[in-house]
């Protein structure tokens, strides 16, 4: 291993998430949606969903949150998952220019191929800045843990505690950011052969039905809505309130990018031939 990489596996060791008390799947989280399709089990540590033909399932936060630092680790549909699409994301549920979200969804895929890590961001109603990636594991062998970090000064988006991505708030260049409406978190899993999979190519195979996910260790350090939001208000301390990337963090973001991303819309000139969005320029 060469000294470069030495020390990024060293400096990530001091960057990984703060260890906390997994939270309980009664106590935070309610409108479960797809009947017996999602299930919580180990005394409220565990929350599987499942996927058949008829339906989907998925579950909500009971809590809106105005800033925080999420974590779940999950566990994806094994096999041949194609056209199946499994979530986790923040979401205003607002509309037009009340409208925000913070999205993760795994696209899946045949038998054999890569999941797709596909992120979003959405800020006054308007999305379309995609970054797509291949996990660099196995998604459905084990648990691991995906994480959104949303703070005043920035989106960081980081798997097993590597952060991937990163959207910088950039309101004094005249960019919107996501503040101003409060979100709560939300988990799916869904049928969506119609794009999901090689853009739709790819149909979901209804013989592997029941697909199941797996959900546990859910935490958040984050402030509550409604009530102020500080780095004194701040449930779980307040270093999540103020983290910004450093220059190892920006190490990490450059080795995902460089080697696992496939999509980034800051690159895709003919999706925008007027030019890329502003905030591409420092993103």
């Amino acid at each position: 291993m060469g000294s470069l990489a030495m020390s990024l596996v060293v400096a990530l060791s001091m960057f990984l998430i703060q260890t906390a008390l997994a939270g309980n799947f009664y106590q935070d989280f309610g409108n479960i949606w797809g009947g017996d399709r999602a299930k919580i089990m180990n005394g409220g540590q565990l929350m599987t969903l499942s996927l058949d033909k008829a339906s989907g399932s998925g579950f909500q936060s009971k809590t809106q949150y105005a800033y925080g630092k999420f974590d779940m680790q999950m566990k994806l549909v094994p096999g041949n998952s194609a056209g199946t699409v499994t979530t986790c994301y923040m979401s205003s549920l607002g509309s037009g220019s009340t409208h925000y979200e913070i999205d993760m969804e795994f696209l899946g895929n045949s038998t054999g191929q890569p999941y797709l890590l596909h992120t979003n961001i959405f800020t006054q109603g308007q999305g379309n800045r995609e970054q797509q990636f291949y996990l660099w594991f196995d998604p459905t062998q084990d648990f691991h843990t995906y994480s959104i970090l949303w703070n005043p000064h920035s989106i960081i988006f980081s798997v097993d505690g590597r952060p991937i991505r990163q959207f910088k708030n950039l309101e004094s260049n005249g960019i919107p950011y996501v503040k101003g409406q409060p979100m709560w978190l939300f988990a799916s899993l869904w049928d969506a052969e119609d794009w999901a999979t090689r853009g739709g190519l790819v149909k979901t195979d209804w013989s592997q039905a029941p697909f199941t996910a797996g959900y546990r260790n859910f935490n958040s350090q984050a402030c509550a809505w409604p009530g102020s939001c500080s780095s004194t208000s701040s449930a779980g301390g307040s270093s999540w309130f103020n983290q910004e990337l450093d220059v190892t963090g920006q190490q990490l973001i450059k080795w995902a990018q460089s080697r696992y991303m496939v999509y980034n819309y800051c690159t895709d000139h003919k999706r925008f031939p007027q030019g890329v969005p502003p905030e591409c320029a420092f993103n």
